[in-house]
This record gives C-alpha cells, sequence and structure tokens, in this order.
C-alpha cells in the first residue's frame, strides 16, 4: 500500500481499487496506455488515452478496441468513485501522465516523461499528488543532458561533414517520436532528408495531427546521395551496400563512454524524450507526494537517493513489500 493505495507491479501496474492497469504489456481488460512505444502497449479490449496516442496506435497495432480519447486537463469519472485525467507527460506527442484521484488519495503515474521543453511534444505537466510513481530511467548523478541547442549543433556539424566527405550521414533513432524531434531539429541546416518508410508512416500521422516538419522524402537508396537519412536502430539493413555511411545513434546513453561501441557507431549524440537526473529530482519537488515509487532504468538507486533526502520512497520491481506477483 501506499498513501491508501494498492499497487501491484507485473507487465505493467495493476491498482485493484480502481479495477484498471497502467500501461500492460499483455493484453489485459482495460487499461490506460500512457504512449505508444513498444513497452507500453497491448491489444486491450478497452483502453483510455490521448487522442494522438490513440492514432499512432491505430498504425501500429491495428484491430478492434473500445477507447476511450481524453483530452489533456479534462476529469473523468471511474468506478468505485474515482476520478481520472491526464496530463502532457512531454515525452513524445499525446503521451499522458494519469492522475487519480478518490477516497485513497491522489495518485499520480507519469509512463515516460521529459521535463525539457520538446520540438515535437507537449510540455510536461507537474500536478500536485499524495503517491508519484516515476519513471527514473536515468536515475543516477551522471546522467545531466547537455543543453539540447549545443547537442543539435554537433548533430548538424557530424551530417554537414560526412556529406562533405562523400558518405551518406545515418541518424538512429526511434520511428516514433525521437525522429520527430531530430526531424524538426534538422530545420535550420537545410539539408534534404529522407525518411526510412517506418519513420516516414509514423511521421505523417503527426502531420495528419497538425505537426510541421521541414521537406522530408521517405528513402530511396538509389538516390540517398547528399541526404541525411532518419533510420530505427535496428532497422539500418535497409541501406543495403552502400559504400559509404557514417552513423549516430541520437540517444540518451550517448552519455556512457561505451555507447558507440555496444551501438556499432560512428559517433553519439545525447539527445533524450526521457527527464535526466536533475529533471527527476526537480519532478518530484514540483508534484510534493507523500510517497514515490520509482520504475525503470535505475529505480533503486534513485529510490535510495529520495529516502536520503527524507522521502518515502520504494522502487518497484526490486523485492520489497508493495510489489506482488500477480494474476488477475
Amino acid at each position: 500500500m501506499s498513501a491508501g493505495w494498492d499497487v501491484r507491479h507485473g507487465k505493467g501496474l495493476w491498482l485493484p481499487q480502481a479495477s484498471w492497469w497502467l500501461d500492460a504489456q499483455a493484453r489485459q481488460t482495460r487499461s490506460f496506455v500512457t504512449h505508444a512505444h513498444g513497452d507500453h502497449i497491448a491489444r486491450h479490449r478497452e483502453i483510455v488515452c490521448t487522442r494522438a496516442t490513440a492514432r499512432f496506435l491505430r498504425a501500429r497495432i491495428p484491430g478492434k478496441r473500445l477507447v476511450h480519447e481524453w483530452n489533456f486537463g479534462e476529469t473523468h469519472p471511474l468506478e468505485f468513485g474515482l476520478r481520472a485525467t491526464l496530463h502532457p507527460a512531454g515525452h513524445i506527442l499525446g503521451s499522458a501522465q494519469v492522475l487519480l484521484e478518490g477516497d485513497h488519495g491522489s495518485l499520480l503515474y507519469t509512463g515516460d516523461f521529459k521535463l525539457r521543453p520538446s520540438l515535437a511534444a507537449e510540455p510536461c505537466a507537474t500536478p500536485r499528488a499524495d503517491t508519484l510513481i516515476m519513471e527514473t530511467t536515468f536515475g543516477l548523478p551522471r546522467y545531466v543532458f547537455p543543453p539540447e541547442a549545443e547537442v543539435v549543433a554537433q548533430i548538424i556539424a557530424f551530417c554537414q561533414q560526412a556529406i562533405a566527405d562523400g558518405a551518406t550521414p545515418v541518424l538512429l533513432c526511434y520511428s516514433l517520436g525521437k525522429s520527430q524531434e531530430v526531424l524538426r531539429a534538422l530545420a535550420p541546416a537545410g539539408l534534404p532528408v529522407m525518411l526510412h518508410p517506418e519513420t516516414a508512416r509514423l511521421t505523417q500521422v503527426y502531420e495528419q495531427l497538425g505537426v510541421v516538419f521541414p521537406p522530408w522524402r521517405e528513402l530511396t537508396v538509389r538516390d540517398v546521395a547528399g541526404h541525411i537519412v532518419l533510420c530505427p536502430p535496428h532497422s539500418a539493413s535497409v541501406l543495403g551496400d552502400l559504400p559509404s555511411v557514417r552513423k549516430a545513434a541520437i540517444t540518451g546513453w550517448a552519455l556512457d563512454s561505451s555507447a558507440i561501441y555496444r551501438m556499432r557507431c560512428h559517433a553519439a549524440f545525447p539527445l533524450s524524450d526521457h527527464a535526466d537526473y536533475p529533471d527527476l529530482l526537480r519532478f518530484v519537488e514540483q508534484v510534493q507526494p507523500k510517497r514515490v515509487l520509482t520504475l525503470h532504468g535505475f529505480a533503486r538507486e534513485f529510490a535510495q537517493t529520495l529516502r536520503a533526502r527524507g522521502l518515502d520512497a520504494l522502487a518497484l520491481g526490486h523485492g520489497n513489500q508493495l510489489e506482488f506477483s500477480l494474476s488477475p
């Protein structure tokens, strides 16, 4: 229990007092879906999400389901006298935090979030809550991202140099969210851009939702010379046998010295759609919770940091009394 809430950790989070899942990773009767990245979605029978997330879900896992598309800031009644509100998470377009309120107090589940401004997502909110369940992907002090303008300038310089050398710059970034952020960031360079087919398909959904991008084309290998290519990290084989490719990974993990070796690329740039360590701390300060439950990444270490600062904090999935083995 946490401030009156029973929080159970399995493939996602189960709230028995609400009879709802949060980001269930296996098919359930009903689940809140904070955003449409693959590790947060499944073929649920009933979901609550934002309009943008619903569009991405239809593009990624088509099929029949009952979808409740809520606007940010609207409060909706649930069973058992509960109220639920979605707030922007700043992670990708349409990404949402879930605020639940009722007799058990208030609970805020962040999903993945980013406090820093994004070029392709709504600004992150910090609503107050008694219990905070937060992602802590970069929950160690060494993860402090440099200013994004500085990183973008480095990415553009990398691309310009590659093209000047007769090579094709390939930026490895996820097809949903990161690629659209990078595409908008590249606008000042004025260089032609090609998108991997999956990235192109999801970028078209962004455009249908009103996001404006600089000109781009879907990737055709025969015409790739002189272009920047945006490609998902595990799909670079689509480039075939191009004689000169210069790859750069766009990821927060670029702060690790081993990143270029792990990702088999020439360079890595720390542009992330997650909160870094200072922003994780700042988020907690702004939400002012009575208890914090940490999830993902360095959850145990960040919970220890919060306890050292006098907060009641525990890491989900690390053997404390809040976690249960579930088979609802």
